[in-house]
């Protein structure tokens, strides 16, 4: 194990992901042109709706990418087929069963979260565009999940980068070009969605043919690694819906505080998320050639890969850290244009430029964790660190006000690292004996 073995799988996915975030980024900065900054939270309040709907379906990338490393580690190419098959097999139901109950989502959701009527009549706009691209938005996730699995990471930066990309353009187009509003930047999302599915697609059915695979359905409908599949995939979607209830509680404690408070909080939202999706990238690497490690049961191997993912993780943090604190006030005026909104970005900024380097640790921890398919632990740490965000806002968003809201999101993210520390040594005795 090698910098350039991580390297190699982490960097294109830091350059896919960090194009993920920047959708948020143009999008603000598109629909920012139109002044009134509800326009900007109807779009921050749908996206972080559909973060909750999508992402609670991340277990199918997270899932497959640990199950198709181990069995790439095990040297199993008939088991590695039927681990993208399941997944999409889960996917296309899901998705579809997204868009028939679309309707009472939508109602629940908007409900929830509150804002204002600006707020909510444009963001309904907004997903009623989207949520017809949720069965292409999950399978995916099953197709990327399972390159980045098999460590073809130039592979997922392809299809990541092409969505992204299509999405941005899009967007600007439909609202810049044709005067659209929110009814653009749901419809850009709805063809990016398709077009990359569609994509990522083609490339796995190359692969497949280039492998010679064989297409086992006995293997694939074996009940019980279906169930194991089911069980695993179970775990970690109870882990997703916590991490992005907080993140949707966040913004809807924002809401309450007004349309500008919600909007500021949606700038630097952006801006954090941009720095974990690059740190990300080593969470990615590190999920890979932990999988790989453990299905060939090499300790060694596992020892290495925890530790150059987390000190190339570590290292980018810090920077993206001290780029958000130095440039953080040029961005947000790039961002918007509603002075109100500016000047109360500034404010909360300094929360926002600690976010990544608190983060680090347990971005790590969730993609050794995922690589190990500890997904048990994953499940109940997440629960645990829930409960501390929730009572640290408790605590300090009466007093302190969205100050108090930013302390508790950052907690959050401390929390997360504490907890699943604890649970290393016993990842590493079950997975090696």
């Amino acid at each position: 194990m090698t910098h350039r073995s991580v390297l190699v799988v982490a960097v294109p996915i830091m350059l896919s992901n960090v194009s993920e975030p920047l959708i948020g980024v143009v999008n603000t900065a598109v629909i920012g042109q139109l002044k009134e900054p509800y326009y900007i939270g109807a779009i921050a309040v749908g996206a972080l709706i559909f973060s909750f709907l999508f992402w609670g379906f991340g277990f199918l990338r997270l899932s497959t990418g640990g199950l198709s490393a181990q069995a790439l580690g095990a040297g199993d190419r008939t088991e590695l087929v039927a681990v993208l098959i399941r997944a999409l097999m889960i996917g296309l139901a899901a998705g579809i069963g997204l868009v028939l109950l679309s309707p009472l989502i939508r109602d629940a959701a908007f409900n929830l979260v509150g804002g204002s009527a600006e707020i909510r009549s444009h963001g309904e706009t907004y997903f009623n565009y989207r949520i017809f691209a949720a069965p292409a938005a999950l399978s995916n996730y099953c197709v990327m999940g399972w390159f980045i699995g098999q460590s073809r990471a130039k592979l997922a930066f392809v299809v990541q980068l092409f969505l992204n990309l299509t999405n941005m353009a899009l967007s600007a187009f439909f609202v810049l070009g044709l005067g659209m509003t929110s009814d653009g930047v749901g419809l850009a999302a709805l063809i990016a969605e398709w077009s990359a599915v569609t994509l990522a697609l083609v490339l796995a059915a190359v692969i497949l043919h280039g492998m010679g695979a064989h297409i086992s359905w006995p293997r694939i409908l074996d009940p019980v690694r279906f169930k194991r599949t089911l069980l695993m995939n179970g775990d970690v979607m109870i882990r997703t819906l916590c991490l992005v209830f907080a993140f949707t509680f966040f913004t809807a404690r924002g809401a309450r505080a007004g349309d500008v408070v919600v909007a500021a909080n949606a700038v630097l939202l952006n801006l954090f998320e941009v720095s974990a999706y690059l740190i990300d990238g080593f969470a990615y690497a590190s999920e890979a050639l932990v999988g790989q490690s453990v299905g060939a049961r090499n300790r060694q191997r596992f020892r290495a890969a925890v530790w150059l993912t987390s000190v190339w993780a570590m290292v980018l943090g810090v920077i993206c850290s001290a780029v958000i604190w130095v440039f953080g006030p040029a961005l947000v005026d790039l961002m918007t244009l509603s002075p109100d909104v500016q000047e109360t970005a500034r404010t909360y900024l300094p929360w926002a430029a600690v976010a990544p380097v608190l983060g680090v640790i347990c971005f790590q921890f969730d993609g050794i964790f995922t690589g190990a398919m500890a997904t048990k632990d994953m499940r109940n740490m997440m629960i645990l660190s829930l409960g501390v965000f929730l009572l640290a806002w408790w605590m300090l968003e009466r007093p302190y006000g969205n100050h108090g809201l930013w302390a508790a999101l950052d907690i959050f993210f401390i929390a997360r690292g504490i907890t699943f520390a604890t649970r290393m040594p016993s990842l590493e005795r079950r997975a090696f004996g």
